[in-house]
């Protein structure tokens, strides 16, 4: 179901970190869908392929470039050839990622670092090198950052990837109030489970395991990325004007859990659900 407008973001320039695969192309994808210019970036540049030929066939506007978020020099130097070359930048969406299940006690430091400097480092990098641009621009810009719902609830055996999302979310919220002179607004979307090539691997590698998760949901099934993508629309869009520093969770009641309720008659939430 489309909400926004065909052409909410007609001319606008948009940056997606992580976009050639899962969650980043269905962003991309909805942007330039709806008139955005798009360059996607990633540290592999056969990631960047599809997205490219969708964008040639469907006669979008689109670029790429090869980006490792952990080079603050390297974000910078990716946002300002879009400046330079597209004439400004409007939208950044912070997607890229990295994530593994360790328990705690057994966590390197190697493993710990390599999401920090991916997921919370990567996101500050990136998101200073677009406001310096976005600051000299009329209308500003918008960010919007990938998060967790652990980022507020905790989790188990991804203390890594809590603590870097909990990071990023509380940095949105400073960084909202800092750059609200600049007409930047920063925002979050909180994806709960949801199917995306890699993840469901890594994360529910098996149907039991998948079966297992979805019962915590209220809801009862996974987010569709598509859905994830349309969340991240409304907060870039200018329907969303007024809102900086907010975080939508899109998860289906899981980070709110399924309630006493639920746990004492599941019968009675399987008879609401038919």
């Amino acid at each position: 179901m489309q909400v926004l407008a065909a052409d909410v973001f007609a001319g606008h320039r948009a940056l997606v970190t992580g976009g050639g695969t899962g969650l980043g192309l269905e962003i991309a994808r909805a942007l330039a869908r709806r008139g955005a210019w798009v360059a996607i970036a990633s540290r592999d540049p056969k990631h960047h392929a599809g997205f490219l030929a969708e964008a040639e066939a469907a006669g979008w506007r689109a670029r790429a470039a090869v980006l490792d978020v952990r080079e603050p020099a390297a974000a910078r130097r990716v946002c300002a050839a879009i400046g330079e070359d597209w004439g400004r930048l409007d939208l950044l969406v912070n997607n890229a990622a990295g994530n593994f299940v360790r328990p705690a006690l057994a966590l390197p430091a190697k493993g710990w670092q390599a999401v920090i400097d991916i997921a919370l480092s990567g996101v500050f990098y990136c998101s200073q090198a677009a406001a310096r641009l976005m600051r000299a621009q009329p209308n500003g810009g918008a960010i919007v950052n990938i998060i967790a719902p652990y980022a507020w609830t905790g989790c188990p055996g991804v203390v890594h990837s809590v603590a870097a999302k909990a990071g990023v979310l509380a940095m949105s919220k400073s960084l909202a109030v800092e750059w609200a002179p600049y007409r930047i607004r920063v925002n979050c979307v909180a994806p709960g489970p949801f199917d995306s090539e890699g993840a469901a691997a890594r994360l529910w590698p098996t149907p039991e395991r998948r079966a297992a998760v979805a019962a915590q949901i209220p809801s009862g099934r996974f987010a569709d990325p598509v859905e994830v993508a349309q969340a991240v629309l409304f907060l870039a869009s200018p329907a969303a004007a007024s809102i900086t520093g907010a975080t939508l969770a899109v998860d289906g009641g899981w980070s709110l859990g399924k309630g006493l309720a639920g746990e004492l008659d599941p019968e009675a939430v399987q008879r609401r659900r038919d």
